[in-house]
């Protein structure tokens, strides 16, 4: 019998890249070259049948966050991003989430809207009445355009139609395709589908169909994330656990209802959400607008957390969002660090990824708001971002670590101070 892999990795941190991507690779059984996609990333001949006009590759470090337990397993989380403090908060937050039995998460079916806009219509009531009459007629025109996802058990699930009695163009119907995208993001399906069905849209409305696209606002395709964490294990230096559960409730509680804070808190939520989205080759601009849209679907923008103190004392945590992610098509199959990232995940569903980048979001606000709500979130922050400010300054070698730590002593982590102690070396 195998036994269960462990995502606790103490010392982690204290090792050399080389030692970590040792112990990555044998976690996820990679192979000599996706080792190796690990080191040397695109090329520049991948990059190129990529997108257009390439000049060149533009690389973000690629971290591991580690201490995950999602739904009982185990996961090392690939997280591609350049602010500092992100990959150890997130892994942080984990260990202590580790304590409560880790993170449960859930999600929706994977389904999407397709829009298509209809203007010129004379009675866009009885242009509605039409349309869905015609339901089933559009959905099997839909299920047409891709026999293979289809076959996947995915495909057209429904029509919806809203008119839009006023607007600067007059009248409008917007037609709605939802359809399963399974385990691909979905965009490429959803438009080709929608496009299709524009003709005969125009012939059973009498309308002119202008925009048929996917939208972002994936509200059908939400992942959920939860965790209970105990009071005593968030109890650190002078803060008892009961204090810190406070608040952290306290700090929520101005993300919900106030637009300002809930903009950074989300921002905050995000930083670990679009990390996973981009290492494993995910669109992260249409999660970003996803989910500050659904942040904002009561009429105001509010935080996408919940944080509350139970009966019991302890901190129970919630994240919902949509989650429009794949693990096959666009960049997912091509990049081959992406691929590589999806294989140390060990995911076998898109479903399952998006629950996955969920979890990590919770534990990313976690992190943040436990920092907020005690010492501040310069302490930690700083600690790491001097580094990049001794670098900036011209440290080299050992000298950026002895800049870093003179630095964080001081409480001055400035670019000029950097080069000031440097000058005295």
């Amino acid at each position: 019998m195998t036994m269960a892999k462990s995502s606790r990795l103490p010392g982690f941190y204290d090792l050399s890249v080389a030692e970590r991507a040792d112990i990555v690779a044998r976690w996820a059984e990679l192979t000599a070259e996706e080792r190796a996609a690990l080191k040397e990333g695109l090329s520049s001949a991948q990059a190129n049948q990529m997108i257009e006009n390439v000049v060149g590759t533009h690389a973000l470090p690629l971290g591991i966050a580690a201490n995950f337990t999602i739904n009982g397993r185990d996961y090392l989380i690939p997280m591609a991003i350049e602010e500092p403090s992100v990959v150890a908060g997130a892994s942080f937050a984990a260990r202590l989430v580790r304590q409560g039995g880790g993170f449960s998460t859930s999600s929706t079916e994977p389904l999407m809207i397709a829009q298509m806009q209809v203007v010129d219509i004379a009675d866009p009531w009885a242009a509605r009445f039409e349309l869905l009459a015609a339901k089933q007629r559009l959905l099997d025109l839909a299920n047409e355009t891709d026999p293979l996802i289809v076959s996947l058990g995915g495909g057209a699930r429904d029509l919806e139609v809203r008119v839009v009695p006023e607007s600067p163009v007059g009248p409008m119907l917007v037609a709605h395709l939802i359809y399963d995208c399974r385990d691909a993001m979905g965009a490429n399906t959803l438009n080709t589908a929608a496009e299709a069905l524009a003709p005969l849209v125009e012939e059973i409305t009498g309308g002119r169909v202008v925009l048929r696209i996917l939208s972002n606002l994936a509200d059908r395709r939400l992942a959920r994330a939860k965790c209970v964490l105990p009071a005593e294990a968030l109890a650190f230096s002078r803060y008892p656990g009961s204090l810190v559960v406070e608040r952290i409730v306290e700090a929520y509680a101005l993300a919900a209802v106030d637009p300002y804070r809930a903009a950074t808190h989300n921002k905050g939520i995000m930083n670990g959400i679009d990390a996973v989205v981009i290492a494993t080759g995910n669109d992260w601009r249409a999660v970003e607008a996803g989910a500050h849209s659904y942040a904002a679907r009561s009429g105001r923008y509010t935080s996408l957390t919940t944080w509350e103190k139970d009966g019991d004392g302890n901190l129970v945590g919630t994240l919902e969002l949509p989650l429009a992610v794949g693990i096959v098509g666009g960049a997912t199959r091509v990049h081959p660090t992406a691929k590589v990232a999806l294989k140390i995940l060990g995911v076998k569903t898109a479903r399952e990824l998006a629950e996955v980048i969920a979890a990590v979001g919770l534990a990313q606000n976690l992190a943040a708001l436990r920092a907020l709500a005690t010492e501040g979130i310069q302490r930690g922050h700083m600690e790491l971002h001097a580094r990049q400010v001794a670098i900036a300054a011209g440290a080299t070698g050992e000298m950026v670590e002895k800049v870093a730590r003179q630095l964080v002593a001081e409480r001055r982590v400035r670019l000029d101070r950097a080069r000031e102690i440097l000058g005295r070396q």
